[in-house]
């Protein structure tokens, strides 16, 4: 059969032709949802790689993303769950939501009512700009990789008790997930990781309250650069091993501002937890026994580091019980706390090296050589502290002439001395002061 050549003109016009099928191919097409109509019918006949957009309204939910789309919206798009259920499924891989606001979704937790639940399909999906309120879970993610859930504000129910709210984002056995620069208030927990490693948690917002960050179960994770105020407890890490907990602030928290249980081989460095506070009443006694607000509460932890942190005005600093030990406490600041340390043990413990130990806002000791360390040891407690944390009652007494008189014999007389935490080399200057002042 012969062959004839195109003539220039019309091999331009196949080119385009070919170029705009390719870029079509790549890109996806793009369809707009109609205000009032569920998407849903959009979304089942479209082609991964499409993009969807839903102009300002409300539009009818269940939402379930079967397809590998991009899915953004104009300011008061909103999808509205209807009250039961989920309200927005994903149920594909490399799924992106943007820019939607999402209510009304159900509230049974059994269920795991989430305003977006994330499947095991949704492999690196992106949760992104998107504004949730409602009363089951903000955003599930359950077993999944690779999914980042970035710049997110998620409000709960305060209709419902506390106990009653789903968490702010919550991760069940997920891997290599990033959650970053979310603000998250009045839900149980903010973000809550369960059975989950090698993720990062940075540059969160969490307020109003039960615990901002909860940990259970979780290995090898990254905690980095969150704030915490006003909750009940900042940091809540349990059961997991090998946490960073690396650059977070918590800020007038009532109970805990870290919270560790049966944690190990874990990094607690350069954070700043002040002012964690309890009102007591007349009998001493505030929302928990014995009425005491603990910067950071280490229970049954061993072999973990407490690096250049600082723990300031707080009714304690830390506190170490039910074998806390062997854990190494150096560069620390502990500032202006009622009580500057609690250690429930009979075996020593020395928190310094040889370049140095951790900054007392009450030690009284001497630097006469001048090198920034001071020449005597400081130890934190004492028997009469003892007597103190056994009967809380006799806090009354705390600066009793009577009180007084035996600490002074203590220190006259170390055989009285118990066995508890040693500083041999505090240092003089706050090392973190820089970093907190104005």
């Amino acid at each position: 059969m012969p062959r004839f050549p195109l003539p220039p003109g019309a091999r331009c016009v196949l080119l385009v032709i070919a170029l705009f099928s390719l870029s079509s191919a790549v890109f996806g097409a793009d369809l707009e949802a109609t205000p009032g109509q569920s998407p849903q019918a959009l979304i089942d006949k479209a082609s991964d790689g499409d993009h969807l957009h839903l102009p300002k309204g409300r539009y009818p939910g269940p939402l379930d993303i079967t397809r590998s789309l991009r899915i953004s919206a104009e300011e008061q798009a909103i999808i509205d769950g209807q009250g039961e259920g989920h309200a927005v499924i994903i149920d594909a891989p490399e799924v992106t939501l943007e820019g939607l606001e999402i209510v009304n979704w159900g509230k049974n937790l059994t269920d795991l009512d989430a305003g977006i639940f994330v499947t095991e399909q949704g492999t690196n999906s992106v949760i992104r700009n998107n504004r949730l309120e409602g009363p089951g879970f903000g955003i599930w993610l359950d077993a999944v990789k690779g999914v980042r859930v970035v710049d997110n504000v998620i409000r709960g129910d305060t209709g419902l008790r506390s106990q009653d709210r789903g968490n702010g984002i919550h991760l069940f056995n997920v891997q290599d997930v990033r959650v970053s620069g979310n603000d998250i208030t009045r839900t149980r927990d903010g973000i809550y990781i369960d059975t989950s490693s090698n993720n990062v948690l940075s540059h969160n917002t969490l307020y109003d309250l039960r615990y901002g960050i909860h940990y259970m179960y979780a290995y090898d994770n990254r905690v980095e650069d969150n704030l915490t105020h006003d909750t009940r407890t900042g940091y809540a890490l349990m059961q997991s091993k090998r946490l960073t907990v690396v650059g977070n602030r918590s800020v007038n928290d009532d109970n805990y501002g870290i919270l560790m249980n049966n944690i190990t081989g874990s990094v607690i460095r350069d954070n700043r937890i002040e002012g964690i506070t309890q009102p007591v009443d007349e009998h001493g006694e505030g929302k928990l026994s014995g009425g005491d607000g603990k910067a950071i509460f280490v229970y049954n932890s061993q072999f973990n580091e407490f690096l250049d942190n600082r723990f300031a005005r707080s009714d304690i600093g830390i506190h170490l019980t039910a074998g806390s030990e062997d854990n190494e406490v150096v560069g620390n600041a502990f500032v202006d706390n009622r009580q500057q340390v609690k250690y429930v043990a009979t075996r020593p413990q020395e928190w310094s090296r040889e370049d140095g130990g951790n900054y007392w806002s009450d030690y009284l000791g001497w630097d006469l050589d001048n090198d920034g360390i001071g020449d005597t040891s400081h130890e934190p407690n004492d028997a009469m502290d003892r007597v103190l944390w056994r009967y809380p009652a006799a806090r009354l007494l705390m600066h009793s002439p009577a009180v007084l008189a035996l600490r002074w014999a203590q220190r006259q007389f170390p055989v009285f001395r118990p066995e508890g935490v040693k500083d041999s080399a505090p240092l003089m200057v706050d090392p973190t002061r820089d970093e907190t002042e104005t």
